[in-house]
């Protein structure tokens, strides 16, 4: 899995030309009240979640983050991403890394018991509809969990836009590991801020989150 990563990134150094000169490279952060992840509350806290990108053309590279303010267990991910976008769809692969910092979070291991997942997923966009598919295909996950979904804009105006969003998965996203709904409510954002209130049905729970970007 470690000379899967390591062709990734090369292949994708080629792809994007002369990488030396960007098209762009940006950094910034996200402080949000709750870090809720298609569905699932990670950490029990308010999160800071700083991001890296870089894109050349069609490439985008970048490494994200969450990290819990009141050190929750549970809360720290720190994630590696390719996408390569085309018209209105896009094809990702990310690495999903969950350190402890217990001074052997297992970096270089990308087995059944590390700290890594490894997810391949393709999204569309047509006219106000979004959809996104995932699948982890190595790592921490036997299951081999798998995602879908939807996202409908509803309103759009003066710089406000809402939109209805449902997502559905299996394996770790539900409590018996079947296909279940597993995300369901309303996205809103405005300028630099993002609110959201999710529904969980298998989990019989709901959130409000609110977020601001700098």
């Amino acid at each position: 899995m470690k000379k899967l990563i390591s062709m990734v990134m090369v292949v994708s150094l080629l792809l994007s030309g002369n990488y030396l000169y960007s098209e762009s490279l940006d950094f910034g952060a996200d402080a949000v009240s709750r870090y809720v992840w298609r569905g699932s509350d990670f950490g029990n806290s308010p999160a800071i979640q700083p991001y890296i990108s870089f894109t050349q053309g069609p490439l985008e590279i970048g490494a994200w983050g969450s990290w819990s303010v009141i050190g929750a267990a549970g809360g720290n991910e720190n994630d590696l991403y390719a996408a390569f976008s085309f018209a209105n769809f896009s094809l990702i692969i990310t690495d999903y890394f969950f350190p402890g910092y217990t001074g052997d979070d297992m970096i270089d291991d990308f087995s059944d018991t590390g700290g890594h997942i490894i997810e391949l997923s393709g999204s569309a966009r047509f006219n106000k509809l979004n959809i996104l598919a995932a699948m982890n295909v190595a790592g921490n996950d036997p299951d081999n969990s798998i995602y879908f979904e939807a996202g409908y804009e509803i309103y759009n105006h003066e710089e406000l836009s809402a939109a209805v969003v449902a997502g559905a998965g299996n394996g770790f996203y539900t409590v018996d590991s079947e296909l279940n709904l597993v995300n369901f409510g309303l996205s809103l954002s405005k300028d630099r801020y993002t609110a959201a209130y999710i529904i969980n049905p298998d989990q019989k729970t709901s959130f409000l989150v609110f977020g601001i970007s700098f």
